[in-house]
């Protein structure tokens, strides 16, 4: 039988998971790295490279290259003309017309996709190494078409469209798709608690979610979700860009790139250490105190603040009504950010899994759960706005509202307001403001013969019935005559069926790269994980001591020599030279390693005894 993912499809980075005997896993590459960066790239002959080569290629080929395309999905050109300056690639709407309604579209070199599509590359990648990982153990059918697939809890129901049409495009069956911080909530096992009120708090790379949810008898449900879509980790590296390129200002989109690079290694730097250099080729090194760090990103982690504050209000609830925190989402690791969370829920929050993987890991339980029924756990997310209709003088009726526990459905009366009218117009409208003009215009649809009557005496019901998936159908019925008028409701910037199915056959059209070249790709990978964990190694604070005491002079030099010689062949075509090269550094480093895994196993024993262990 096929086999059934979960799948993180994220801002920064993307990973897949399944379960196993009971326990999620994640699915890792040869190098033991489970994180596929959310990056594509097309080269000039076509070629569409995805993850840790297609992030390389944002050094050489940054107006080639897309990254964080979470943020336009479901939206259109006007909706993100603001920080469009802010990527090397080109944003357009439809055909580089002046349009700013219809889908967005990313030019990369002469080619122009939307934001589903680029999306699409990353899950199929993903799917790609879940079949991979079937295959070398040895499944009896190794293929993937299922998928459940996280989303942010504030995404609206354009963006959630989006991210199907994704799933649908990369040749997946999209099963669910659920709220990341209900999927990050699974992973911990708190359905299996039998009352409790939890905080999930999520900070990814560019969205920020936090939901309050409880739990009781087996039943799982969000209470209230808040954030903010345009919130995250990639706004902490543009700060520290930003103070960068204050001394570069003429700084090339290659260049950008460069100290992107380089502040996000000075970001996961500064979560351990008291301070680093960032150094940029061919700039100045810049050192960066974690004091300095925590003033710079102060506003960010406080903006986060107030959606929380403001979920709980939602919820009825006080931060100390909360009986246990979550953390989800690599930024998640700054202690500036883990000190905040814990001053206003009075409690210090998890962490004990990955918080990269934990939501991956959430949505594959969710995965088993759809198809094995193995636990006894119904899944209640909420909706993140409010639904209505325009009535009389532009003021918006609301049908169901924020925070409704899904799947939905709501109902109101209504009648015409002209003698002898045969239609009426039903305009869909979503959010919290009380005039249509405030709010995001859904779908319009006409309901067609009613019979002439005065004003006031048809009787028009408009019912509103949200899925599992949060999306929308809205139904319209004279109840005189039994006249009735349907409607799904299509996001205003989603594609049509016609156009994904146009984008599934690309997708056959245009194939990966060959095996050839998949093994090119790894052995990148598996070069870059050496080079940073050897860096690492030598940035470490007991380095100096472990340099002094306990190794050779000459076993530096060597280090470093090996080191700058993976460094040289990295970006070349020639596998077997790379593999060398990396089997040389990790030879180089055999005894460095040995040394710094006794000096830990030494401090983890101190002060112990025999009797103790």
């Amino acid at each position: 039988m096929s086999k059934v993912v979960g799948i993180d499809l994220g801002t920064t980075n993307s990973l897949v998971a399944y379960v196993k005997d009971g326990v999620p896993i994640v699915v890792r590459d040869r190098s033991g790295d489970g994180l596929v960066p959310s990056v594509v790239s097309v080269t000039e002959d076509g070629t569409v490279f995805v993850g840790r080569e297609a992030q390389r290629r944002l050094l050489t080929e940054a107006g080639r290259t897309a990254y964080s395309v979470k943020r336009f999905m479901g939206k259109s050109r006007g909706d993100v003309q603001a920080e469009a300056s802010h990527f090397p690639f080109r944003i357009a709407g439809p055909s580089e017309s002046s349009d700013d309604t219809g889908v967005v579209r990313i030019g990369l070199g002469t080619r122009e996709f939307t934001p589903p599509e680029i999306s699409a590359f990353v899950l199929r990648e993903l799917k790609r190494r879940a079949e991979e990982h079937f295959a070398a153990a040895g499944e009896f059918d190794s293929e993937v078409d299922r998928a459940v697939i996280t989303v942010p809890a504030y995404f609206n129901d354009a963006q959630r469209a989006a991210t199907r049409d994704a799933g649908r495009i990369a040749g997946l069956e999209v099963l669910r798709i659920i709220n990341e911080p209900t999927a990050a909530s699974l992973a911990y096992g708190l359905d299996k608690r039998h009352t409790g009120v939890i905080a999930v708090y999520d900070l990814g790379g560019g969205t920020f979610d936090i939901s309050i949810l409880r739990v009781e008898d087996g039943v799982f449900q969000v209470l209230a979700t808040n954030g903010d879509t345009h919130l995250g980790g990639d706004d902490i590296d543009q700060l520290l860009i930003q103070r960068i390129l204050a001394d570069s200002p003429a700084a090339t989109p290659e260049a950008v790139q460069e100290i992107r690079k380089a502040v996000i290694q000075a970001k996961l730097d500064l979560s351990e250490l008291a301070s680093t250099t960032l150094v940029v080729p061919g700039s100045v090194a810049t050192t960066i105190t974690r004091a300095e760090f925590e003033r710079l990103i102060m506003p960010i982690v406080e903006r986060t603040l107030g959606p929380c504050r403001q979920a709980l209000a939602d919820a009825g609830l006080t931060g100390a009504q909360v009986d246990e925190v979550v953390l989800v989402g690599g930024s998640t690791r700054i202690p500036l950010v883990r000190r905040k969370v814990e001053e206003l829920f009075g409690r210090r929050p998890h962490s004990d899994l990955n918080p990269d993987e934990v939501v991956a890991l959430g949505a594959a339980v969710q995965a088993d759960i759809l198809i094995s029924g193995n636990r006894e756990m119904l899944l209640l997310d909420v909706t993140p706005l409010s639904l209505g209709i325009e009535t009389i003088g532009g003021v918006v009726s609301k049908i169901i509202l924020r925070n409704s526990t899904i799947p939905a459905s709501g109902s109101e009366m209504y009648t015409t307001s002209v003698d002898n009218q045969t239609a009426v117009d039903v305009h869909v409208l979503q959010g919290e403001r009380e005039l249509v003009a405030d709010n995001r215009s859904l779908a319009r649809f006409k309901l067609r013969g009613i019979p002439p009557m005065p004003a006031g005496m048809p009787r028009v019901e408009v019912q509103f019935q949200i899925d599992a998936n949060g999306l929308l159908s809205v139904t319209a019925r004279e109840l005189r005559t039994d006249v009735e008028q349907s409607i799904e409701v299509k996001p205003s910037y989603g594609l049509t069926d016609e156009e994904v199915e146009r984008m599934l056959l690309d997708s056959f059209e245009h194939a990966e790269a060959d095996f050839a070249a998949r093994l090119l790709i790894e052995a990148r990978n598996e070069a870059e994980s050496v080079i940073t964990a050897t860096e690492k190694s030598l940035r470490s604070p007991d380095f100096a001591m472990i340099e002094k005491a306990e190794l050779k002079p000459e076993e530096k030099k060597k280090i470093e020599s090996v080191l700058g010689g993976l460094k040289m062949v990295l970006n070349s075509s020639d596998r077997e030279t790379i593999q060398k090269w990396t089997h040389a550094l990790n030879d180089a480093t055999h005894h460095l390693a040995e040394v710094m895994m006794n000096r830990s196993v030494q401090a983890a024993l101190s002060g112990k005894n025999v009797d103790e262990l």
